[in-house]
Order: structure tokens, then C-alpha cells, then sequence
């Protein structure tokens, strides 16, 4: 049995939505999905493999769709994500074994936003260049929002969900013009549980002001 054959039956129609079909992909990246970014609002560790999970099923559905930015951003975002498992369990520093919620500090913001404005350029560039892509600047720039959201997610940033907001509004109709109206839909509802990601780690932010306004005094 091939890799192809496995594979075969995720690709096939499972329903009709709008008249468009809807393969097992999708679905299956829509509840891994949702599922991931619950846990991330929660700050359950169990976020990061369901997040992997979640990553190889829009390989696919990216590749099928041709968002190659897309399909190529999962890659990175397993390997940031064995990064954020690690830093979330051990990058509390000394004695703490949990990661506190901070703020993005300046020097992060400088080099977030250049490595950003650099990477949409570049990006852009290489999917109208080398690909058939047909929105090569809006594939390129939620790519480099994703990018730098999960940075701050893997550091427990509060400002990350900001990033996540911001790449959301743009991926809801972009996934819509591609006829990913399942994706789209789960995109939508990524948008509400980043608001109540931002909520929640707003409070356990404020702790952590507090503390280090102490010690400052």
C-alpha cells in the first residue's frame, strides 16, 4: 500500500456544504482545530500534540487548495510547536516548572514587525514567481501573522492573540474565495475563542504586573 492510497480516503467528499464539497480533511482539521485553540485559551498542555495533529491534516488540505504558503507555514508550525511543548513545561526559569504570561517586550516587537514586513515581501515575490497561486500577497501576509502569533504563543505573550485576531479577519474571506466555507466557518470560531484567549490571559497577566512592580520598588 502506497502513501497515496492511505491518504486517497481523506481527500474524498464527506458532505455538501453551500455546493461545495467538504472532504474528511477538512472536517477533521476543523475539529483539531477548534479543539487546539480551546486548549491554548485554557493553557492546557494537551494544546501542542493536538496542534501537530491538527497541522498534518491542512498540509493536505492546503496543498489540494493551492495556499502553498499555507501548506509550507504547518511545517514550521510543528517544529515551533515541540518548541512551545518545551518552553511551556520547562521555561518558567528556576523553581517554577510553569511558564508565566507576559508582555511582548519592545526589542520583540522591533525585530517581530521587521522579520514580519520582510517575510510578507519575500514571500509574496516567491508565490507570484514560483507558484500558480492566485492570492499570492494575502497567502503571504496571514503566513507571516501566523508566524509571529505563534512566536508569542510558544512564549506565552499576551499580545500573540492580537496576531491571531488580526490573521483571522484576513483568513475568513480568503478561505471563503477558495471554497473552504468548513475552514472558513472554523476560522470565524477561531476568532471568538481568541477573544476569550485574550480575556483570560489578560487576568493571569495582571498578577505578574503586580509582582514585578514590587520587586522594581
Amino acid at each position: 500500500m502506497t502513501l497515496a492510497d492511505i491518504l486517497d480516503p481523506l481527500q474524498q467528499p464527506l458532505v455538501t456544504a453551500l455546493g461545495t464539497p467538504v472532504s474528511w480533511t477538512e472536517v477533521l482539521g476543523f475539529g483539531s482545530g477548534a479543539l487546539c485553540v480551546w486548549l491554548v485559551a485554557r493553557q492546557h498542555l494537551a494544546n501542542w500534540p493536538i496542534g501537530i495533529a491538527n497541522n498534518l491534516f491542512f498540509i493536505l488540505l492546503f496543498t489540494q487548495s493551492g495556499l502553498y504558503a499555507d501548506a509550507g507555514l504547518q511545517i514550521v508550525f510543528i517544529s515551533l510547536a515541540v518548541y512551545g511543548w518545551w518552553t511551556w513545561t520547562h521555561g518558567g526559569g528556576p523553581g517554577s516548572s510553569v511558564l508565566p504570561v507576559r508582555s511582548t517586550s519592545r526589542t520583540e516587537w522591533t525585530w517581530l514587525l521587521a522579520a514580519g514586513a520582510v517575510g510578507t515581501l519575500g514571500l509574496t515575490l516567491l508565490l507570484s514567481r514560483a507558484t500558480d497561486s492566485t492570492v499570492p500577497f494575502w497567502d503571504a501576509l496571514t503566513t507571516s501573522l501566523s508566524l509571529m502569533a505563534t512566536y508569542g504563543q510558544c512564549r506565552k505573550r499576551v499580545e500573540s492573540w492580537w496576531l491571531w485576531i488580526a490573521a483571522d479577519l484576513v483568513y475568513i474571506p480568503l478561505y471563503a474565495y477558495k471554497e473552504l466555507y468548513l475552514t472558513s466557518l472554523l476560522y470565524a470560531g477561531f476568532l471568538v475563542l481568541c477573544l476569550i484567549g485574550l480575556r483570560d490571559w489578560r487576568r493571569d497577566l495582571a498578577p505578574h504586573h503586580r509582582e514585578d512592580r514590587a520587586v522594581a520598588a
